[in-house]
């Protein structure tokens, strides 16, 4: 008989389409005290990976300039059954030159803000991106689970 873990592991294919289908990313960094630093924000696919921007300033900023590792979470449900995950620790790649950021930005913006004009999408991002910093997620562990999987039974 399989492991249960083995069968409610989803394909890398259905980890990326799962990812593409979340709106909120819980992000976690490591305070200088070692405790984690946990929040939510929305985020953006790019060239097949995880990125966010926020404010330079933010406690998770200065927490990934001293640790670059971070751990992100996206999941769904709200029943056993058909709790769906997929947790993914790596190190974050910083960008905070505004050129840089500018893309990033947009791409957040676009996803999840589509209320948005797209003739105001460009400049509503170059000025967010003056103070903020980019985040791209460098994967070195991707955990996936989907319990719909198990049909049912425990």
């Amino acid at each position: 008989m399989p492991k249960r873990r083995d069968q409610i592991r989803m394909n890398d294919e259905d980890v990326w389409k799962f990812i593409e289908e979340q709106k909120s990313l819980q992000v976690a960094t490591i305070g200088a005290d070692g405790a984690p630093h946990l929040t939510t924000l929305w985020f953006a696919v790019v060239d097949g990976e995880i990125v966010f921007e926020t404010f330079t300033k933010s406690q998770k900023i200065v927490n990934l300039h001293r640790d670059p590792r971070i751990a992100v979470l996206v999941e769904d449900g709200t029943a056993y059954n058909q709790l769906r995950g997929v947790s993914i620790n790596g190190r974050a790649e910083l960008h905070s030159d505004p050129k840089v950021v500018h893309p990033y930005a947009l791409a957040v913006m676009r996803r999840n803000q589509p209320e948005i004009p797209e003739e105001h999408l460009d400049a509503a991002a170059k000025v967010m991106s003056a103070k903020r910093t980019a985040v791209v997620v460098k994967p070195e562990k991707i955990v996936s689970w989907d319990h719909r999987k198990l049909g049912g039974t425990y």
